[in-house]
């Protein structure tokens, strides 16, 4: 199968790169720089996806098309930035899906990476494929972003959209952040912990992704493991993957003086589960969080 990935220079991008290619899958990848660094055999085009349409040659003779770029959230947020992720998401996707309709024979499949975001913070609801989006700031993005890829179906493409939680893995990502205050023994809880977090391994993502690109679902797609923990016990997981202590709680009007408005995205609470992918047949390699953290930190 030939695959075209956008955003493959991310975290999740490069793992799929690796795993699409271990089975033979044609790859290539869409990027802003030319020279963007790919294993041998992956196509390159260049393409600012603020800039119009995808070029042609880059999704020619794809069967499905992954879309995972975007710009970071994980950042302080101004209007400038918010501008830029959502305009990234929004517009981008926009100008991917234009080019795919202006094809004689568009590919079959378009897979879009979306985010837990969508639900917005919601308790202690349970939190399915079907439930209702938030209508915050970063919610109404995730579904305007989800509405411009569900545009495709318009030419017969099956389009997934996975909704990604916190991804586990200790070279990058929100983990990667939480290591060295940890590593410290200076880690704690966020705010008073009991906030939901809905996570997944970095394998697992990976292979969901790959999972919607060979297998016929269509719709959204959770990018979650099956058991969502509160942020407490998260915290003395991992803690305790690191043989040390978690007793520094981080107050909320310091993560606010951090973080400004992008706290309230580390302060969500958002007890998502995965219903469709379980229901599709997919299965996990690290369902639950302790042997997740034992694998990302090699213990």
């Amino acid at each position: 199968m030939n695959i075209t990935i956008t955003g493959a220079s991310g975290l999740i991008g490069r793992r799929l790169l690796k795993n699409l290619g271990a089975v033979g899958h044609g790859l290539t990848v869409v990027s802003r720089h030319a020279g963007t660094n790919v294993p041998p055999g992956v196509g390159v085009v260049a393409w600012d996806s603020m800039s119009g349409p995808a070029p042609e040659e880059s999704v020619r003779n794809a069967n499905a098309v992954i879309h995972l770029a975007g710009e970071p959230v994980a950042q302080r947020w101004n209007a400038d930035v918010k501008r830029r992720i959502r305009e990234s998401r929004v517009l981008g996707t926009r100008n991917l899906v234009q080019a795919l309709g202006k094809l004689h024979n568009p590919p079959q499949t378009l897979v879009s990476a979306s985010a837990v975001g969508y639900y917005g913070s919601r308790g202690d609801e349970v939190l399915r494929e079907d439930s209702a989006p938030d209508h915050t700031y970063l919610a109404e993005v995730c579904a305007a972003w989800e509405k411009e890829a569900v545009a495709a179906e318009e030419f017969g493409m099956r389009v997934v959209r996975v909704r990604i939680g916190v991804v586990l893995d200790a070279r990058g990502g929100a983990l990667k952040s939480m290591l060295p205050p940890f590593r410290m023994g200076v880690g704690g809880k966020l705010g008073d912990g009991k906030q939901w977090m809905s996570w997944i391994h970095l394998a697992d993502l990976a292979a969901m992704f790959q999972f919607a690109v060979e297998h016929e679902v269509r719709g959204a797609l959770n990018g979650v493991a099956p058991i969502p923990v509160t942020n407490a016990d998260f915290t003395q997981t991992l803690a305790k993957a690191l043989h040390r202590p978690a007793i520094f709680p981080v107050p909320v009007f310091g993560l606010k003086l951090l973080f400004g408005e992008m706290s309230e995205v580390l302060l969500a609470s958002q007890r998502v589960v995965p219903a469709a992918p379980e229901a599709a047949g997919f299965k996990w390699d690290f369902p639950e969080l302790g042997g997740a953290l034992k694998d990302v930190l090699g213990g």
